[in-house]
């Protein structure tokens, strides 16, 4: 009890150090939340491959003063453990995709075929609002190259709103039937098949219908014979989950799963099982001295009830010290 006790205070002293002053700390060395505080990282998504998880964020730049996103590249990070990180050198940038001109938003990367693809939010150049990329790479921590030279998903391919932003923040999943599929979505939750080469849409959009109160941030996710889609839910943002036994619906709403992380208004979640465990990633912004502007990515333990339904996260500052 003693040594648990000095652990604790220890742990205290060196959070408030660095939430006061400011300093840097090394993403390898920090194994409580938040996980990286060298820099600011949001809109997590992961990818266990080879007992590898790799986590793939957004970065906030935004200066001082200046109350808006300014996030121009993704970032990736490794574990065997979930609980050490090495960083790798930015795998992808808004520049690499030519008919882009900002915002490096939520993504996610898959594995297929000896591939891995990124499929990534930006704002689009030529075409009015927020659009879907893909980039690809023979390795998950890339370097990631523009796959198709153009969008999958532009603005005016979505009509269910009228709006310029509600394509954005793809989640995709390969099903047990090796079908795979898009989803995305602000305000309104879209949905398409892919087809095998993972870079073209396979039929048509449509609408995911039963999630109340859907803002954005969809991440699909199966476990047993369940789909769960979580979402970001109003706004300040708090994540809130449907279920179905069909990827096509319909869809039962089931609640909150994770209340508003402190310090940010948006929330945007990745949900994965590794070695037999399950994890909540996510980003809160505790660290920042720019309101939700810069964000820090966090990960708590994910838990089921017996019917399948998710328990509510607990959100902690332990992270996954917490025993």
């Amino acid at each position: 009890m003693k040594f648990s006790a000095l652990v604790v205070v220890m742990f205290v002293m060196n959070y408030n150090v660095c939430a006061q002053k400011k300093i840097p700390v090394t993403s390898d060395s920090v194994p409580f939340n938040p996980i990286i505080r060298d820099k600011f990282t949001a809109d997590p998504a992961a990818l266990v491959h080879n007992d590898t998880v790799y986590l793939y964020t957004g970065r906030d730049e935004a200066p001082k003063g200046q109350a808006r996103y300014v996030m121009n590249e993704w970032l990736c990070y490794s574990s065997t453990d979930m609980l050490n990180w090495r960083e790798h050198p930015s795998p992808l940038n808004v520049k690499d995709f030519s008919w882009a001109k900002a915002d490096a938003w939520a993504s996610q990367v898959i594995h297929r075929n000896g591939k891995f693809y990124w499929y990534v939010a930006v704002e689009h150049k030529t075409i009015g609002g927020k659009a879907i990329g893909i980039a690809v790479s023979d390795k998950p921590t890339g370097p990631f190259t523009d796959a198709l030279g153009k969008a999958i998903v532009t603005n005016d391919m979505t009509k269910a709103t009228g709006i310029s932003w509600d394509d954005i923040d793809p989640s995709v999943i390969i099903d047990n039937d090796g079908q795979a599929y898009l989803f995305w979505g602000n305000t309104k939750c879209y949905y398409a098949k892919l087809k095998e080469n993972m870079i073209e849409l396979d039929g048509p959009i449509q609408v995911v219908e039963g999630l109340e109160k859907f803002t954005e941030a969809p991440w699909i996710h199966k476990r047993k014979d369940w789909y769960y889609l979580s979402y970001a839910y109003q706004f300040p943002e708090k994540i809130a989950y449907a279920m179905s036994k069909n990827i096509n619906g319909p869809w039962q709403y089931k609640g909150i799963l994770n209340e508003v992380a402190g310090n940010s208004n948006t929330n945007h979640q990745a949900i994965i099982e590794f070695k037999g465990k399950w994890y909540f990633i996510y980003h809160n912004g505790v660290l920042a001295d720019h309101g939700g502007f810069h964000r820090s990515v966090c990960i708590d333990r994910l838990y089921y009830n017996k019917d399948g339904t998710m328990k509510r996260i607990v959100m902690t500052s332990e992270g996954l010290l917490k025993k």
